[in-house]
């Protein structure tokens, strides 16, 4: 394992930043104001909204 991280570090070192910031932006509610854009962008579209 020590090895594999000697080789990787350049990798595990982003895979931890961006699981850090999917955290960061979970707690700031970010999933719902995605959902909500998405729902107004799909209304217009159809011509409903």
């Amino acid at each position: 394992m020590g090895i594999f991280l000697k080789q990787n570090w350049k990798g595990v070192a982003l895979l931890c930043l961006s699981i850090l910031l999917i955290i960061i932006g979970v707690l700031r509610g970010e999933p719902a104001t995605v959902l909500q854009k998405a729902i107004h962008i799909c209304m217009e579209c159809i011509g409903i909204g």
